[in-house]
């Protein structure tokens, strides 16, 4: 007979098909988890990993298993919660998956009142130049600037916000004010690295102008818009970011404005969760309300 805590070793490493990983997400030495492995693959007969030079990848027996205990780790999430009075606080960890920017200068504040409406609920915020797959369970919730593909994912429109250019006034006052788009093909750009842009709805400067003149580029959506205030350059930012510095004016205010989506999303099977209920119902709320904030600058 199989040991049932061994089937939590094997969703995570066939999620995450590499063994550190693994042992990182169940804090455990990856020692552990290739032993479990090993027990559960003896005590069932079968084989659930090709070990390959890229990882783990499952066997056809594989498959059929994980179809099953990912049912079955549903189950045990269901009973968690039936059982538990519907007085309780909600409590535990959540992981929101987002990008850069949003994080640092969005979301890190508004998380502050989410953290005063339930104490008990630890929020993990995670940035990354690509989107985390919900499906592999490297996040309970995403927001994000294009919906995230997947099997069984809740994908929801929920908001937007507005994008400008802008510069400091030493840039401004040493090179001129454009007046006119043409006028940008004379000017210094700050942008990301191109060839390191893992969604194309954050390159957003291509939605203005492929530019000459790129002067400093970096991954980092904050660390652009730092250097557009240091004077490095003209950089689209979001409003949201950019209403944070005084040192940043607004360049061409009536004739360039961008604007990206925002999607929430969550995993059918986790969403019901009432910590993660607690979250997605707390991002659609701020977000509604602040719909002025994020599309306007003022």
């Amino acid at each position: 007979m199989y040991n049932w805590h061994d089937l939590t070793f094997f969703l995570e490493l066939a999620r995450l098909g590499r063994l550190t990983p693994a042992a990182r997400r169940l804090s455990v030495d990856y020692t552990t988890v290739s032993r479990r492995i090993a027990e559960l693959e003896k005590s069932l007969g079968v084989s659930l990993f090709e070990r390959r030079s890229e990882g783990f990848v499952m066997t056809s027996d594989g498959h059929r298993l994980f179809a099953i205990a990912e049912k079955m780790e549903v189950l045990s999430f269901e009973i968690t919660e039936s059982t538990q009075e519907a007085t309780v606080e909600p409590a535990g960890k959540v992981r929101l998956a987002t990008m850069e920017g949003i994080a640092a200068f969005y979301l890190s504040r508004k998380l502050k009142d989410f953290h005063d409406l339930h104490p008990n609920i630890t929020v993990e915020l995670v940035t990354e130049r690509y989107l985390l797959n919900l499906t592999k369970r490297e996040a309970d919730v995403s927001l994000s600037f294009m919906p995230p593909a997947g099997p069984r994912l809740t994908v929801d429109k929920i908001g937007q916000f507005g994008l400008g250019l802008f510069a400091s006034r030493e840039y401004l006052d040493r090179r001129g004010v454009p007046l006119n788009i043409n006028d940008l093909n004379e000017h210094d750009f700050v942008d990301y690295v191109s060839d390191m842009v893992e969604i194309e709805n954050v390159h957003w400067l291509l939605d203005v102008l492929d530019p000459e003149n790129v002067v400093f580029r970096s991954t980092s959506m904050a660390a652009q818009q730092r250097a557009a205030a240091s004077g490095f350059g003209i950089a689209l930012l979001p409003f949201f970011s950019a209403k944070t510095d005084p040192a940043l004016i607004q360049v061409l205010p009536n004739k360039v404005l961008v604007k990206r989506d925002l999607w929430l999303s969550a995993h059918e099977d986790t969403e019901y969760l009432a910590r993660i209920k607690a979250l997605l119902r707390f991002l659609r709320e701020a977000l509604s309300q602040d719909s002025d904030y994020l599309n306007e600058l003022a």
